[in-house]
């Protein structure tokens, strides 16, 4: 032992004691970048809900929050992972978490300037970070131990996402919702003045909020830079496979296409769900404060939290495939209730959806990446460019929503599950 331990450090590698070491260490980091990409992805509920107050916006222009934010993750995607392939995960990372922070500090002169499109601006740089993160963070946790146990890890960590996706709500309850709501015939009877100034006030009421979110994670960045992380011993592989090969063998991978075009359309069923939990509960049941909406989008978030630990708890049971394919079903039979019976009811059912889509994520994620090979980097950015979905299928429910109402715009999710079914079903003979 002692003899291959010094030859060990005479090759320059680091003791297995140490190794161990910078693993744990790399985990725990990388499981706060859940926790502040859940910050950031959430925050956009409540962005809908207060934009659409201060610049007097339809459903479908509040919509185009979710549009500018899920755009930046699908056009950045692929360069994160050009960038990866050069520079590593730690560099990724890094320059993830710095496009973050500037998206943050934005909001601060698109405040005081209350213009839309400066904000929209702000969430694509924010977006463009997490990105970074997300083609980052991923595929690094499935390389930090046993490859069979690859699924049943990233949804452990994914499960401190719903933990930042609680805390985001939070605050825009307690620092960006006023609980000021005026109607339509009660602003009408305003003078210009006073209108100016709500919506003025508004507007200012993000600032704080992101300031402090920006510094957070410009902090953290340089915490990453200055951490030693761990080689996942794929730098050699990954140098001696062509980019273009990478592409080649991509391209002909049903297994994975399969995959990306699940999580387009789960995401884009999540996105939705949550983008409008608030607009459901105030149309479907009159009286609802935005405050007490908010309340149900958190009690969501709670129960999808609750669903990562189960789910990841049942992986030690059932294969991954069979248990997504299980939630799936149950999921679309849920978003038919809530299309067909809205008011409470349709509500619960709504909020019961996220304690079945907690796994969906990580579980597609992990299953897309079984069958690539070195060209890991480039099918994560290809995952997390489906992400995209939330950007083109929440204005769909929107403008739905706008035509028909609130409740048959839930059509969209229910079409988006039983897409991950089909997926699901077509993985669980890989599992046999």
């Amino acid at each position: 032992m002692e003899t291959s331990t010094s030859l060990q450090e005479v090759a320059g590698a680091p003791p297995e004691s140490v190794r161990a070491h910078r693993r744990l260490v790399a985990l725990a980091l990388l499981f706060s970048l859940f926790f502040l990409w859940g910050v950031a992805n959430n925050l956009n509920d409540i962005l809908i809900r207060q934009f659409k107050k201060a610049f007097e916006l339809t459903d479908f222009q509040s919509g185009l929050v979710q549009s500018a934010f899920y755009l930046g993750y699908f056009l950045f995607a692929l360069p994160a992972a050009l960038f990866l392939r050069r520079r590593g995960y730690k560099a990724g990372i890094v320059l993830g978490l710095s496009l973050y922070a500037a998206g943050a500090l934005l909001f601060y002169p698109a405040a005081n300037a209350r213009g839309y499109g400066f904000f929209l601006l702000a969430l694509f740089v924010i977006a463009s970070g997490l990105s970074f993160l997300e083609t980052s963070a991923n595929p690094f946790v499935t390389l930090l131990g046993p490859a069979q146990t690859a699924e049943r890890r990233l949804n452990f960590a994914q499960a401190f996402n719903p933990l930042g996706s609680i805390t985001g709500v939070l605050i825009g309850r307690l620092f960006i919702f006023s609980g000021n709501e005026y109607t339509p015939e009660q602003l009408a009877r305003m003078s210009t003045v006073t209108r100016d100034a709500y919506y003025a006030a508004e507007s200012v009421a993000v600032q704080q909020p992101y300031l402090i979110i920006g510094l957070i994670v410009g902090l953290l960045a340089l915490v990453f830079k200055l951490t030693p992380f761990p080689p996942t011993g794929t730098e050699h592989e990954r140098a001696d496979t062509g980019l273009l090969q990478g592409f080649r063998n991509l391209a002909v991978n049903r297994s994975f296409a399969a995959a990306v075009l699940a999580q387009f359309f789960y995401v884009g069923a999540q996105v939705g769900i949550w983008s409008y939990s608030i607009r459901y509960a105030q149309g479907t049941i009159p009286g609802t404060s935005e405050k007490t909406a908010a309340d149900y989008l958190i009690l969501s978030l709670v129960v999808f939290m609750i669903g990562r630990f189960v789910g990841t708890a049942l992986m030690k049971r059932f294969a991954p495939a069979r248990l997504l394919a299980a939630y799936a079903l149950i999921n679309t039979l849920l978003s038919l209730v809530a299309m067909l019976l809205p008011g409470h009811i349709g509500l619960w059912a709504l909020i019961a959806t996220s304690f079945f889509m907690s796994i969906m994520f990580p579980t597609i994620f992990a299953l897309g990446l079984r069958s690539v090979g070195y060209a890991r980097e480039l099918a994560s950015s290809f995952l997390v460019m489906a992400i995209i979905g939330g950007a083109l299928l929440t204005p769909v429910m929107g403008a739905i929503s706008g035509q028909v109402g609130i409740q048959w715009s839930v059509v969209v999710p229910l079409l988006a599950f039983a897409v991950v079914l089909g997926f699901a079903i077509s993985n669980r003979p890989l599992e046999a």
